[in-house]
């Protein structure tokens, strides 16, 4: 039976824990109301878990004790009415393994504290301590039995540091959250992720949650039934079920709709769904897999992203380095694709000119890996017709912003644009250019060298609809 320590200075709120915590099967060491308080029950006995208030009587508050139990490696939780920014920064800084905000339901209580319990007794050790992974596991030639997902490529350390976390956890059934800058190849390790694991012979279902329609999305995750709503013809069955016994990619988790991330919640909690206009509850076998480049630590404060569906999500988090951090791997990159290109427009490979390579090594890569394959198609096509500049013609991507005015030419009657009213109008020229079409040739996501997907996604955090263009 484990043992958890509950420090709260709230009577009522403390007993409420104590209720819960006894119910669900687990021992209370003692209820202290101070930091003074809880380090005199700790000499006495060591708990198993230490769920702590924040905000407490006396001098010390509980990120002060949170720093204390860190040292002793003591597990522990936060709880606190107060979920703004600057509490999350202070919390951050102890590593904590959850936060819970009060009122605690006692649904989310239980959950959260399985989770916790889960991080800390499967933390592993480096299953590869001394020495880098084999090549083939990080340079994937179509030989191996892994051939059934992308080349992940690369020599770098901080690939290496990746790759060892994919291989740790794949083996297990913990949610994983994928981070990173746009373009770093999330899909690409979620993929890897879903063949490593057990669960390699069942469905892999990617979903691009920015990209799905709001007055939709509850339908595409969770199915319906005929006649549910206006243009229901018939059943339809939902991501999660079409996931069952497999992986679910969830991609752009954070443009997940407030309302909908409720029903999310409780679908990990409970695992199980009910499709709209149906009655009956489905039983679901899912790993779940996230992935988003935004920052969810900065949502949550701001009220746009539930803490406790983070932390549901964010049993094992993975962080994918930029390409500008990983130099050891652009020409390997560049040559891949490269190579793969010609081979699609039936052309004699080639060296990359030694000119060319020079700027590869030096440009920054906010597109990452995504604009330095779109940077060797356009390589490849030049090739053969073009020497002269052709470093310059293939990093130079194909619209241009134009540079905002300088100060100078600022008058003080002029309103002074943020960068996203800058992005905004931006985007709209070219939907207007491009009469409104978003994809394929002449659309608007070519123009701006941007997928399809990432274009709309943009669209809908700009607030840009239809009838602006």
């Amino acid at each position: 039976m484990r043992k958890i320590l509950i420090v709260e200075d709230e009577f009522i709120e403390a007993k409420n824990l104590q209720r819960m915590l006894i119910k669900a099967g687990y021992e209370v060491s003692g209820i202290a109301n101070s930091v003074e308080q809880a380090l005199s029950l700790l000499k006495n006995e060591r708990p198993d878990f230490v769920l702590i208030d924040i905000f407490l009587r006396g001098t010390s508050t509980g990120v002060d004790l949170g720093h204390m139990l860190r040292s002793q490696h003591v597990p522990f939780l936060y709880l606190s009415a107060n979920s703004n920014k600057s509490t999350l920064d202070k919390v951050k800084s102890t590593r904590p393994y959850g936060f819970l905000v009060k009122p605690c339901r006692e649904k989310d209580v239980l959950a959260m504290l399985e989770i916790a319990i889960y991080q800390h007794e499967n933390r592993l050790p480096d299953p590869f301590p001394d020495a880098a992974l084999p090549k083939d596991l990080l340079i994937h030639t179509g030989a191996s039995d892994t051939a059934s997902y992308p080349a992940i490529i690369g020599q770098s350390e901080t690939l290496q540091q990746t790759m060892r976390k994919v291989h740790m956890v794949a083996p297990s059934d913990s949610a994983v959250m994928i981070l990173g800058e746009s373009g770093t190849g999330k899909e690409m390790i979620a993929q890897a992720l879903h063949v490593l694991s057990p669960r390699k012979k069942g469905p892999f279902i990617k979903i691009n949650c920015a990209a799905l329609p709001v007055t939709l999305i509850e339908s595409i995750l969770f199915g319906h039934e005929k006649g549910s709503f206006t243009g229901a013809a018939g059943r339809y069955i939902g991501k999660f079920e079409q996931a069952d016994k497999g992986t679910l990619f969830l991609d752009e988790i954070g443009e997940v709709p407030f309302d909908v991330q409720a029903k999310l919640l409780r679908t990990l909690q409970e695992k199980e769904i009910e499709r709209l206009g149906g009655s009956d509850t489905i039983k679901i076998n899912v790993r779940i897999i996230a992935a988003t480049n935004r920052d969810l630590e900065k949502e949550m404060a701001e009220g746009r992203f539930r803490i406790d569906l983070y932390y549901r999500l964010n049993v094992f988090p993975i962080y994918l380095s930029p390409l500008r951090q990983r130099g050891d791997d652009i020409l390997l990159l560049a040559n891949h694709f490269k190579d793969k290109f010609c081979l699609a427009e039936g052309k004699s490979p080639f060296e990359i000119p030694s000119s060319v390579t020079d700027k590869l090594l030096t440009h920054p890569w906010p597109g990452n890996i995504r604009e330095l394959e779109s940077a060797m198609r356009r390589l490849v096509l030049l090739y053969s017709v073009q020497q002269e500049g052709l470093a310059e013609a293939v990093l130079q991507p194909q619209i241009q912003y134009k540079e905002p005015p300088s100060e100078s030419t600022l008058n003080a009657d002029q309103d002074v644009k943020t960068w996203h009213e800058y992005e905004r109008h931006y985007i709209l020229h070219t939907l207007k250019k491009c009469k409104g079409k978003i994809s394929g040739e002449n659309g608007a996501a070519k123009l701006l060298d941007l997928p399809p997907s990432t274009l709309e996604s943009k669209m809908k955090r700009l607030g840009i609809k239809k009838g602006d263009y």
